[in-house]
C-alpha cells in the first residue's frame, strides 16, 4: 500500500526547514518583504509541497519528477541562505542550512530507493 506524504520523513523535515525560515525571516529588513524574504519562503514551501504533490501522482516516474523539482527549489534555498547572510540578515544561516543539507540527503535517499525499483 502507497503511504501518505506525511509519513514520510523527508517531508517532514522539509515542514520543519519551511517553519524556521519564516522565523529567520521575520527579522528580514520590511523592504525585503517582496524581495528576498517572499523568494525564500516560496522557495522553501515549494520543497514539501512538490514531496507532497510527487506522491499523490500514479507512477513513479512523475514521483521522481517531483522530487527532482524538490532539489531544485531546495537549492535555490540554500543559495538564498547564503545571500541572505551576505547581506547581513542571517548573521548564522548554518542551522538552515544543515537542516536544508539534511533534507538533500533524504530526497537523494528517496529518489535512490526509487531508481532501484525500476
Amino acid at each position: 500500500m502507497k503511504k501518505d506524504f506525511r509519513e514520510l520523513i523527508v517531508w517532514q523535515k522539509a515542514m520543519d526547514m519551511v517553519t524556521e525560515i519564516y522565523r529567520a525571516t521575520q527579522a528580514f529588513p520590511s523592504e525585503e518583504r517582496y524581495g528576498l524574504t517572499s523568494q525564500l519562503r516560496r522557495a522553501a514551501v515549494s520543497v514539501p509541497s512538490n514531496i507532497a504533490e510527487g506522491q499523490g501522482r500514479l507512477t513513479k516516474g512523475e514521483f521522481r519528477q517531483f522530487l527532482g523539482n524538490a532539489k531544485g527549489s531546495l537549492a535555490e534555498v540554500e543559495t538564498q541562505l547564503i545571500i541572505a547572510r551576505n547581506l547581513g540578515y542571517l548573521v548564522d544561516p548554518q542551522p538552515l542550512l544543515e537542516q536544508s543539507s539534511e533534507v538533500a540527503r533524504l530526497l537523494n535517499g528517496l529518489l535512490r530507493s526509487l531508481t532501484s525499483d525500476i
